[in-house]
C-alpha cells in the first residue's frame, strides 16, 4: 500500500483516479480547494486535504509522508487571460514539484496535454513539433512540462508526463455533458461533415495508463501520449454516440472555411467586450472538430505492450449511461 496525493481530485480525471487508487488498496489523500464541488468524491474513503497548488504551506501539509503524487489539477479551457493559466498551470506545477521534492516524495506523474502539438496532422508522436499560436492553456502546459524536465535533473524526484487526447467518460461535465446535450436537443453541428480524424481516450483507459506509468521505473523522465489508439473521424464517433443515445445524429454541418473565421470574430468580440462568460464558439473548438487531431500511441505500446482494455462501443455505452443517470 502506498500513501498517495492527488491534486485536483474532485474533477473529472482526478475523481476517477482516486476511485481506482482506492480500489487497489492505497491510502489516498485528495487535495481540493475549500470552494470545490466534492460530489464526485462522495462515498469514497479518501482523506480530503483542503489547500491550493499556489499555497505552498497547504502543499507541505498535504505532502507529509506521501510516496507518490499525481498532479492532475490545472486550468483547462480554450478561452481566458494568459495570466490565469500561467498562475495555475505553470506556477502551480512548479510549486507541486518543488514541495514534493523537499518532502521526499519519490515520484510525480504530471497530467499534461497533446494540445501543444496542434492541429492538421495524423499520427503525431511525443517528439512532434510544438505548434505555433497556441492558446494559453496549451502554452502554459507545455511551459510547465519543459520546466519539469529541467527540474528533474536537480532533484531525486522522478517525473513522468502523460499527455491525454480528447478524454471522455463518466463524470465528464466539461466536454461530454455539453456535447450530448447539444446532440439530444438538435443544437449540434459537425464541422466539415465530421471527416477530420480525432483522438478520443476513454477515462478508464486513461486511468490505466496513468497508474501504469506510475509503477514503471522505465517511465521515469518520459512523456507518453495517451489515447485509445483509434483511427477514427468525428462523424464515426458522433454516430456511435447518437446510436447509443437512440437518437438520429443531426445532419447539420458547416464547412471549416466558414466556421473558423466566424469563431475567430466571435471570440475576438468576446475579448474586446471583456465578457467573463464562456464563448459559444472558439477557434480551438473549430480546429478540434474541423482539422485532423490524431496521435500515435506507439511509445506506450513499445514500452509496456499497452492495449486499451475498454473498446469504443463499451466506452460509449458507459458514457451515455452516466449521462442518462446523472443527478
Amino acid at each position: 500500500m502506498k500513501k498517495i496525493l492527488v491534486t485536483g481530485a474532485n474533477g473529472f480525471i482526478g475523481s476517477n483516479l482516486v476511485k481506482r487508487l482506492l480500489s487497489e488498496g492505497n491510502e489516498v489523500h485528495s487535495l481540493v480547494r475549500k470552494t470545490s464541488d466534492l460530489s464526485f468524491l462522495n462515498g469514497l474513503h479518501t482523506e480530503i486535504m483542503y489547500g491550493d497548488i499556489n499555497d505552498t504551506d497547504s502543499l507541505q501539509t498535504a505532502m507529509q509522508g506521501v510516496d507518490l503524487v499525481f498532479h492532475v489539477a490545472g486550468l483547462a479551457a480554450d478561452w481566458g487571460a494568459y495570466e490565469w493559466f500561467e498562475k495555475v498551470n505553470f506556477t502551480g506545477t512548479k510549486n507541486v514539484a518543488q514541495v514534493a521534492s523537499a518532502a521526499g516524495v519519490s515520484k510525480m506523474v504530471y497530467i499534461s496535454t497533446v494540445a501543444f502539438h496542434g492541429f492538421g496532422k495524423v499520427n503525431m508522436t511525443e517528439t512532434s513539433p510544438v505548434a505555433k499560436n497556441l492558446i494559453p492553456y496549451a502554452q502554459t502546459k507545455y511551459k510547465a512540462e519543459q520546466w519539469l524536465w529541467d527540474f528533474q535533473n536537480q532533484t531525486d524526484l522522478k517525473i513522468t508526463a502523460v499527455r491525454p487526447g480528447n478524454v471522455y467518460g463518466v463524470n465528464d461535465r466539461t466536454f461530454m455533458l455539453k456535447y450530448l446535450e447539444a446532440m439530444e436537443t438538435g443544437k449540434f453541428m459537425e464541422v466539415g461533415k465530421g471527416r477530420s480524424k480525432t483522438c478520443p481516450v476513454f477515462i478508464d483507459n486513461l486511468i490505466d495508463i496513468i497508474t501504469l506509468v506510475s509503477r514503471e521505473d522505465k517511465a521515469d523522465g518520459q512523456a507518453f501520449i495517451a489515447t485509445d489508439g483509434l483511427d477514427i473521424d468525428w462523424h464515426t464517433f458522433n454516430t456511435k454516440l447518437a446510436d447509443a443515445m437512440q437518437i438520429k445524429l443531426p445532419k447539420a454541418s458547416i464547412p471549416y472555411s466558414v466556421a473558423y473565421p466566424v469563431a475567430k470574430i466571435y471570440y475576438e468580440v468576446h475579448k474586446v467586450l471583456g465578457l467573463k462568460s464562456e464563448p459559444f464558439l472558439t477557434p480551438y473548438r473549430i480546429n478540434n472538430g474541423g482539422k485532423d487531431y490524431h496521435f500515435s500511441i506507439r511509445k506506450l505500446q513499445d514500452y509496456f505492450d499497452y492495449k486499451p482494455q475498454t473498446g469504443l462501443d463499451e466506452a460509449v455505452q458507459k458514457t451515455v449511461a452516466w449521462y442518462r443517470n446523472r443527478e
